[in-house]
């Protein structure tokens, strides 16, 4: 088993910052993606980044220049600096990451999800 804990959601002002974290522990041989989603009422889920393990980038169209992903591999956590925030980034964060087990078996894993309300 798996599990990922997430922390440093909350509220801010609009062009205030924050900084997710979502740190994994159990049964790791090696974490692939690691990446962050985020979600509103009536929208579908979406990707907002995603960082790998050779350290490949990926960031929605709307947060590039505004977020940064990083990753701590002895930690085997990941980050997401978000500064500039606009309320429109007002969302529940959810961590994902892709773990391998074993060095034949993968699995995604999820996040419990926080808040980030962006707001005056």
């Amino acid at each position: 088993q798996v599990q990922l804990v997430e922390s440093g959601g909350g509220l801010v002002q609009p062009g205030g910052s924050l900084r997710l974290s979502c740190a994994a522990s159990g049964s790791i041989f090696s974490i692939n993606h690691m990446g962050w989603y985020r979600q509103t009422p009536g929208k579908e889920r979406e990707l907002v980044s995603r960082i790998t393990r050779g350290g490949s980038l990926y960031y929605l169209e709307s947060v590039k220049g505004r977020f940064t992903v990083s990753r701590d591999n002895p930690k085997n956590t990941v980050y997401l600096q978000m500064n500039s925030l606009k309320p429109e980034d007002t969302a529940i964060y959810t961590c994902q990451m892709v773990v391998m087990t074993s060095p034949l078996t993968s699995r995604d894993y999820w996040g419990q999800g926080t808040q980030v309300t962006v707001s005056s």
